[in-house]
Formats: C-alpha cells, structure tokens, sequence
C-alpha cells in the first residue's frame, strides 16, 4: 500500500512540477524553485492553495509576483504572499 501512496504522490508532484511551467520566464524561475524546495513541507490548506494558484492566468500570476496588484481571492493572496516572503525575506 505504501508503495502505491508513493507513485501517486511522485505522479501528483510530477504534473504539478508540469502546471508549475508556465512558459514565462518571470514565473518559472518562482514557481518551480518553490515547487522543488518548499511545496513539500507546505501544511496542506497551503498545497491546496498552491493548487489553485496554477489555474490561474499567467498575466495575473505577472501582476501579482511583481507586486503590481493583488489577488481579491484571500486564498491566493496567501500563496502569493508565501512565495514571494521565500523568494524576498524581511
């Protein structure tokens, strides 16, 4: 059983790693770093969010990691929040 738990968690990774490819530079070099060395010990409300995250649009994500705007969604806006505090520390 554990070894079934194991490939759906490394198939789950693998198409989130895929998701996480957004084709634009500026979000790739977030996304995937983040994905690689912080999703996995991301409590799971903050996965899911994470999850939501990559459906949305690419320009929003722009926006959004540049600090242009903000998401309205208080979920999203807490993932955003998480990546850029990795990326940017106080």
């Amino acid at each position: 059983m554990s070894d079934t738990n194991a490939s759906n968690d490394h198939t789950e990774f693998h198409r989130l790693w895929w998701h996480s490819r957004r084709g634009m530079l500026e979000l790739d070099v977030l996304l995937l770093p983040f994905l690689e060395e912080a999703y996995r010990d991301l409590e799971p409300d903050d996965q899911a969010r994470y999850k939501k995250l990559l459906s949305c649009e690419d320009t929003d994500m722009f926006e959004w990691f540049m600090q242009r705007s903000r998401p309205e969604d208080p979920d999203l806006q807490r993932i955003v929040d998480i990546i850029l505090n990795r990326v940017q520390p106080d």
